[in-house]
């Protein structure tokens, strides 16, 4: 169990609070990240929606060339890429705004390397040595869907999203939920309700966080 934990990666300080959104192509993480940012802001908090890969030029080259190409490159190759626009998505975008004091969402984070390199058969203590710099996030969801739903529900878009890769995916993600560094939340239902849901979590963490920082 331990070789899927993510010791080493960077610590969090200051005053912002991040929190990505993790789960299968399809799942309906980025419906819910946007749903999520937008909740926080009507309640006051000062909420950015971010994404991986990030739009950075990084970000741009694996969109185009990894993910939409003909066929998925090298395990190592894809790894290192994701790797290299995760330095730059936090150098660039996270750690500032958390720097600042606003609440982050991300819409994938590195729990999708650790998921997707891993299931593709490199070594997850490997994954998590190459994104040492990376942030360790305050709070990660995963919003679990059963990979035969989602492949079902949208045409393929990239070269990851085949069944037997999906299902192979999800067997790493599990992994994280059974060891407690992910937070699994049923994504078989309406939207609304797995909205609602990822919210009472967040704002109960953030409520948590606040008695902390305060002394409470």
């Amino acid at each position: 169990m331990c070789d899927v934990q993510l010791g080493g990666l960077g610590a969090l300080t200051g005053k912002g609070f991040f929190i990505c959104i993790e789960g299968l192509d399809g799942c309906g993480k980025t419906t819910q990240t946007k749903i999520l940012v937008r909740e926080l802001r009507k309640r006051g908090y000062e909420a950015v929606y971010t994404a991986e890969p990030s739009r950075g030029k990084i970000g741009k080259f694996i969109k185009r060339y990894c993910l939409h190409g003909e066929k998925r490159v090298s395990s190592i190759v894809e790894a290192l890429l994701f790797a290299a626009d995760r330095y730059e998505h936090v150098e660039n975008e996270i750690a500032p705004a958390l720097k600042i004091g606003k609440i982050v969402v991300s819409d994938r984070y590195v729990y999708s390397s650790l998921a997707y390199q891993g299931a593709a058969g490199l070594s997850l203590d490997w994954i998590r040595k190459i994104n040492q710099h990376a942030l360790t996030p305050n709070l990660a969801i995963y919003i679990d869907v059963e990979p035969e739903t989602v492949i079902q529900k949208k045409p393929k878009k990239s070269v990851m999203e085949n069944l037997e890769t999906q299902r192979e995916v999800r067997k790493v993600y599990m992994r994280f939920v059974e060891n407690g560094e992910l937070i699994r939340v049923y994504g078989n239902k309406p939207k609304e309700e797995v909205a609602k849901e990822i919210l009472s979590i967040v704002l109960d963490r953030l409520e948590k966080n606040r008695e902390t920082l305060s002394g409470v």
